[in-house]
């Protein structure tokens, strides 16, 4: 796991829109930009590119307007409120999120896995929160 840090003048979306385009196309699907562009502070568990391209066949289904609450309930499954930097993840703990999932976490040799996905890089500042990049889409919690 790597850590980043950098200035936080960018929100969440804004990062996203860089790095996590898949995700980023998703939150504007479901209409969630102006709420993560909001003050927050939220967490974002963000999956990368590459884990939306494993399940390629849900994530086409889901960007379909007729798909929207899904795709809500899965993005909202990625989200918490408030800033939990990775220092502030406890193994054992479980974490409810926006859309009122529970997210176990665990730290093994100070690797972080949240809900069986490994957080690869941890601690992206933004402007209204802090995101964690990790390996593969919550589908199984969504």
């Amino acid at each position: 796991m790597t850590t980043e840090k950098s200035i936080a003048t960018q929100d969440i979306v804004a990062i996203a829109s860089g790095s996590a385009k898949t995700l980023a196309a998703a939150v504007t699907a479901a209409g969630l930009v102006e709420t993560l562009q909001g003050k927050g502070p939220f967490t974002v568990f963000a999956p990368t590119d590459a884990a939306f391209t494993a399940i390629q066949k849900d994530v086409d289904t889901l960007l379909k307007p007729e798909s929207k609450e899904k795709l809500v309930k899965l993005l909202t499954a990625h989200v918490v409120s408030g800033k939990l930097m990775a220092a502030d993840l406890k193994d054992g703990s479980e974490l409810t999120t926006v859309g009122g999932r529970k997210l176990k976490v665990h730290v093994q040799q100070g690797k972080v896995t949240v809900a069986g996905a490994h957080v690869t890089t941890a601690n992206v500042a933004a402007s209204n929160g802090v995101i964690h990049i990790i390996d593969k889409v919550l589908v199984d919690h969504a």
